[in-house]
């Protein structure tokens, strides 16, 4: 039996659906501000600089340790008590 009826028109929406109850629109996610990095004064570090990590937000992660080697952007620290790590040097705070 074949019906003469047109298809029902589907209106398009304006987004595509969310991925789950709450999610952000794609649309809405160009308006947020960044990622916070820790900002500040950052004095050049130097080998032999004593620095802390800071993790989230800026806030210091109780870790301290000594710089061996820098470039413009990184620096390779030796932890106390632990091995070594290049970190980007926002990502640290000399003391």
């Amino acid at each position: 039996m074949s019906s003469n009826k047109p298809a029902p028109k589907l209106h398009e929406a304006p987004q595509p659906p969310l991925s789950y109850p709450g999610a952000t629109h794609d649309s809405d996610r160009s308006k947020k501000p960044p990622l916070v990095e820790p900002t500040g004064n950052h004095p050049e570090l130097n080998p032999g600089d004593r620095v802390e990590g800071l993790g989230d937000f800026g806030k210091p992660t109780g870790e301290f340790g000594t710089v061996e080697q820098t470039n413009e952007e990184d620096a390779v620290v030796k932890w106390d008590g632990h091995g070594r790590v290049r970190l980007h040097q926002p990502w640290l705070k000399k003391v």
